[in-house]
């Protein structure tokens, strides 16, 4: 047509053009270079390749054409605007929309209904409502779609009130609005509304069942949204893949097997099970329900798999236990992406396998993948378990340094990271630098500070959390109750206890009435403390009458402590700690065949008293310690040092406390036992390798002796260093010859 002249003819380069254009195998700049040698294009010519690039998603040509129609002073019609405003919408131009739209008004074309309806398209896309609004209310002429435009506008704003009001007015309440008034009702939760517009619909499609099934698994009711399901298969209503996504996700959350592989058939019915998208549902589904036989022939047997499926078959594996196949599917995966390491990191983690999910998180760093918010969190947990502060420290730097936002997960993971490491400043840091804090970080304040000793500043939190209309919770109480017993504050804390119910509307758990056991024997009002035991509204638990126990033992009442130690013995006779405390109190009596008899029943039932362990981090490293321990590669220099403390501690005026030894032996031997508990050599291992003023942090999995604790106090003096001590219950901050304790633990 080029070289016979007659791509010169209008009527001929209009056809050629709009049969390039709606050929989809046509290349969009193959009818573009059609349309630069058109000589003289008039609109219809114009308004086609407006179209065209608006269709092939390159609405910006679309005004560059336009530019060109008016330079040639082409008139524009009522079909130019629209196509423009289209234009406008995909690219959310709303500086361009206003220009048209005051063309439009120059022109008077805005009595145009196609007009006005694409005006009001526009506007509701650019997220100018209000502009939308007032081009409906001064339209002329209103249809169905103007109609629809304004109320898809609200519907995408969430703003449910404007809708309504708009739904009601609609002359004509057709499939599409009422599809969009469910959808809309259901993301807000007002799911008996959405039902009773689904209820009032005089016809219903595949988007109306698939829209009200949506809303109520969106809104946790999955066996609503299978009854509902149920209802529309038998309605005679064909499925697709939307509608048996949404299902499938409610069959996994309520882990029916047996309903999804019913849904499963009914895919193979449909002949949809090859779609992906649901393919990677149907292997989610199985492996959370634990069929990890059918996730593995489904998976086995994809033809198109993608990372979802490779992530979804990992996460089944470790859900399942079986890490070992989650590792090996890991590492032939043909590529990762940040879900697929932050999966297997996770999982690691969730089954104790802390040093494994570092080890991951090192080789995801090699590989210059950037981490998410779940990766480190778990990465930090790791961290806390292994008592690797400074690794922990170093992924805090790493977050500090990529500008990553601290959300409330991440945040409160830090603080309880740094709090068990009794790293009390770096986590008041985290804290206030936080936006964003959730009850969880003020819980994760309250009890750090507690455990650390700031029982002062624990209570002072709750106070503050309190009048920033942080609405308390049961595990806030009992880091508040935990604050008070660390200090003896019987009275603060009854009156939290009293206020849990009468104020607050919490009903105290057993874990609550252990709290208040502990606070008050820990204060030696023991006859108390049984007495609340008796009166209790649920019967006590083990961890209860232990806590009496332990004050027995601390304020040496021996006959309630028998008492109390035999009924624990015979409730729980594979606990080591129970048999201990009662062979101690008979000790410390001098009743020395009762003492036997309490070993020979743990020799019966085969119960091993846990050994003393402790912890302490040196470069990186973690060394562990047993009591008498010398079979660490620097054991000469340990036992060097171990002397060196010795002589200072008894310059210092120090004494053993033998009555910690609890054996039939000579007082000599007692105090060598003494000397070669494991937080003694911990400490002498910390003052040989650790530069002061680092503090040196020692992690111990029992309580700490009370030999241990005064001699700790004289080595922070003799030595001029600071000494962190973590044991099971709490943290003992010892400096200059006290601690943060103030002796009363």
């Amino acid at each position: 047509m080029v070289i016979t002249g007659f791509l010169g003819d209008t009527f001929a380069a209009s056809r050629l053009l709009k049969f390039s254009t709606d050929s989809l195998f046509v290349p969009i700049a193959h009818s573009h270079r059609i349309f630069t040698h058109v000589r003289g294009p008039n609109g219809f010519i114009c308004n086609t390749m407006m179209r065209a690039h608006v269709r092939r998603n390159s609405p910006e040509q679309a005004l560059l054409v336009y530019t060109l129609m008016r330079d040639g002073d082409v008139a524009a019609d009522t079909y130019t605007y629209p196509i423009l405003l289209q234009s406008c919408s995909q690219r959310l131009a709303e500086v361009e929309g206003r220009l048209i739209h005051g063309q439009v008004i120059k022109v008077g074309f805005d009595s145009d209904v196609y007009v006005g309806n694409t005006l009001i398209n526009m506007y509701a896309v650019c997220g100018c409502l209000g502009d939308a609004r007032k081009v409906f209310d001064e339209s002329c002429s209103l249809d169905s779609v103007s109609w629809n435009s304004m109320l898809a506008g609200y519907v995408s704003a969430d703003n449910v009130d404007e809708a309504k009001w708009l739904y009601e007015r609609m002359p004509e309440r057709n499939v599409i609005a009422s599809n969009s008034m469910i959808v809309l009702l259901g993301r807000s939760g007002h799911l008996e509304e959405a039902a009773k517009v689904f209820d009032e619909m005089p016809e219903r499609d595949l988007v109306s069942w698939s829209a009200l099934v949506s809303c109520y698994e969106q809104n946790e009711m999955y066996d609503e949204a299978l009854r509902k399901f149920k209802e529309m298969v038998v309605d005679g209503v064909l499925v697709d893949e939307v509608v048996l996504i949404t299902v499938l996700s409610a069959c996994t959350h309520l882990v029916v097997a047996m309903t999804g592989q019913l849904i499963h058939a009914l895919a193979i019915k449909a002949g949809i099970e090859l779609y992906i998208n649901l393919q990677n549902a149907l292997i989610h589904m199985y492996s959370i329900c634990g069929e990890l036989v059918s996730a593995e022939k489904l998976f086995s047997s994809g033809c198109t798999l993608d990372l979802i499926s490779w992530n979804s078959m990992i996460s089944g594996y470790l859900r399942c236990g079986e890490v070992e196949k989650a590792r090996s599917l890991f590492d032939s995966m043909p590529q990762r992406d940040t879900v697929s390491w932050s999966v297997l990191i996770s999982g690691y983690a969730q089954r104790d396998r802390f040093a494994d999910a570092l080890a991951l998180f090192q080789d995801m760093q090699l590989e210059g993948i950037q981490p998410d918010e779940t990766v480190l969190v778990s990465v930090i947990s790791a961290c806390t378990h292994l008592s690797s502060l400074d690794q922990g420290a170093w992924i805090h730097a790493y977050i500090r340094k990529k500008q990553m936002k601290v959300n409330v997960i991440l945040g409160t993971t830090l603080i309880d990271m740094y709090m068990k490491f009794g790293s009390v400043p770096n986590a008041m840091e985290v804290f206030r630098a936080m936006e964003e804090k959730g009850v969880s970080t003020w819980n994760a304040l309250i009890l750090g500070l507690a455990m650390n000793g700031f029982v002062k500043e624990s209570l002072a939190t709750f106070s503050e959390m309190k009048e920033c209309s942080i609405v308390p919770n049961e595990i806030t109480f009992l880091a508040v109750l935990g604050a008070c017993r660390h200090m003896g504050l019987v009275e603060e804390g009854r009156r939290h206890f009293d206020a849990m119910s009468r104020k607050h509307g919490i009903e105290p758990t057993i874990k609550h009435y252990g709290c208040m056991v502990d606070l008050l024997g820990r204060a030696g009002k023991l006859t108390e403390a049984e007495e609340l035991i008796a009166n209790m509204p649920v019967p006590p638990d083990v961890s209860t009458w232990g806590a009496l126990l332990g004050a027995c033992k601390k304020h040496g009442d021996n006959v309630m402590g028998e008492r109390v130690g035999r009924k624990l013995v015979d409730l729980q006779p594979e606990h080591d700690g129970f048999h201990v405390l009662l062979s101690n109190i008979y000790a410390s009596k001098g009743s020395w065949d009762n003492v036997h008899e309490i070993r020979g029943m743990m020799r019966q039932h085969g119960v091993i008293k846990t050994p003393g362990c402790s912890m302490i981090e040196v470069k990186g490293t973690i060394h562990e310690f047993l009591a008498g321990d010398k079979t660490h590669p620097q054991s000469e220099d340990i036992e060097k040092m171990l002397d060196d403390m010795t002589k200072k501690l008894k310059m210092e005026g120090y004494a053993p406390d033998t009555r910690e030894v609890l054996l039939d032996i000579d007082e000599e031997d007692k105090e060598t036992t003494l000397f070669r508990h494991s937080e003694k050599i911990a400490i002498a291992f910390g003052l040989l390798t650790i530069d002061a003023p680092t503090p040196i942090r020692i992690m111990k999995n029992l309580r700490i002796c009370n030999d241990c604790h005064t001699a700790a106090k004289v080595i922070s003096r003799a030595y001029d260093r600071e000494i962190v001590v973590r044991d099971r219950h709490r943290f003992h901050h010892f400096k200059q010859g006290s601690c943060s304790c103030l002796d009363y633990w």
